[in-house]
């Protein structure tokens, strides 16, 4: 952690809008009432509690949805999210690239379809834009480690395999070589995982190409506690007490918070220098609890020899992009927008140059 952040958060408070500080204090609430000493939820009041948000065949505001099933015994599907035409007119290629999206939620709540998260895909596809498909994955504790991850995984597989045919909703201008792994917190965390995963299977993906990993504030945490965590230990959404929780009902029994699904850059990390982990964007704020872990995840990406970039938020807290009325929310999806821009002519520039250099080769070999 940098001293300008360090001193920065302690010497001042978070500052939140009313209405932020309202929805903030709401959620922390009903996380604690809901999450019970013995590891189970009671998903039924829950549920009431989750206003959802219906798919519209119809365009609002430039982007319309739908909900495709995966497979349905394991309730696994996926929102999609597509820009209409005069939205996609604004980018300056035929295609628009592919975002996969993995809600936050600790893998304990919410879904695609939660108001808060369907808002939030929304503003991508529209902004992007690009065609966003937002998963469904199975939440803890009914589903451990590693069900989230291998949903997230058989989500990427389901498009590879599909012909265009049994993949009728999906747009023509989908561009399934220009894919983009998303996701906050958790769903940050499932990102990376299922990154790895890919980056080990890539000679079996030839239509899906990961060129991009989005990581807002992603949710990971290890047996020894950060400067962070014991700082901001009382904080909303992630408080030290919430999240010891989380990882209990997450993990396989008997397994501690060095597990590497948790302390992705601890003692029992994965070796991914000889992957071919895509290119990553790692968001941080100044007042989450998680951002020394955050910070770690940053300096071992790059000590894996993988390109990342670290882009920080010294005056905001955990999730707080998904509050449009906060500024720093829209100047997230912006530089989200400029990332994927960047990767994505990156991209076309790379696949032109090897077009060249095959026109070449055969030349020669003419002559």
């Amino acid at each position: 952690m940098s001293a300008n952040n360090k001193q920065y958060s302690d010497s001042h408070a978070l500052v939140l809008p009313w209405k932020t500080r309202i929805s903030v204090s709401a959620v922390s609430a009903v996380t604690d009432a809901f999450l019970r000493s013995d590891g189970t939820i009671n998903r039924r009041i829950l549920s009431l509690l989750d206003v959802k948000a219906r798919p519209n065949p119809n365009p609002v505001k430039g982007v319309k949805s739908s909900d495709i099933t995966v497979d349905a015994s394991r309730n696994l599907w996926f929102r999609l999210f597509v820009p209409t035409a005069d939205t996609a007119s604004t980018s300056t290629s035929t295609y628009l690239p592919v975002v996969i999206f993995f809600h936050g939620g600790g893998f304990t709540f919410l879904s695609p379809s939660s108001f808060a998260y369907d808002a939030v895909c929304r503003r991508f596809a529209r902004t992007l834009p690009a065609v966003v498909i937002s998963v469904n994955y199975r939440l803890s504790p009914e589903h451990r480690y590693p069900s989230q991850y291998d949903d997230g995984f058989d989500v990427i597989q389901y498009l590879n395999h599909r012909s265009s045919s049994e993949l009728k909703q999906l747009p023509d201008f989908a561009d399934l070589s220009k894919c983009f792994l998303a996701g906050d917190s958790a769903g940050a965390n499932l990102a990376h995982h299922v990154a790895v995963r890919a980056s080990r299977e890539g000679t079996q993906l030839q239509v899906v190409k990961i060129i991009g990993l989005i990581s807002i504030q992603p949710f990971f945490g290890g047996e020894e506690r950060t400067d962070s965590e014991l700082r901001l230990r009382k904080s909303p959404i992630v408080s030290l007490e919430r999240t010891d929780w989380l990882w209990k009902v997450f993990l396989p029994p008997g397994s501690d918070k060095d597990h590497e699904a948790v302390n992705v850059s601890g003692p029992n990390a994965v070796d991914i220098s000889g992957l071919e982990y895509p290119e990553t964007v790692v968001f941080v704020a100044g007042f989450d609890p998680l951002q020394d872990r955050q910070r770690s995840y940053y300096e071992w990406l790059k000590k894996s020899g993988k390109r990342v970039r670290l882009i920080e938020y010294p005056d905001m807290m955990h999730a707080f992009y998904i509050f449009p009325e906060l500024p720093q929310s829209s100047q997230l999806i912006a530089q989200v927008k400029d990332f994927v821009s960047h990767r994505c002519k990156s991209k076309t520039s790379n696949s032109y140059q090897l077009l060249f250099q095959q026109s070449n080769i055969k030349r020669i070999q003419s002559q």
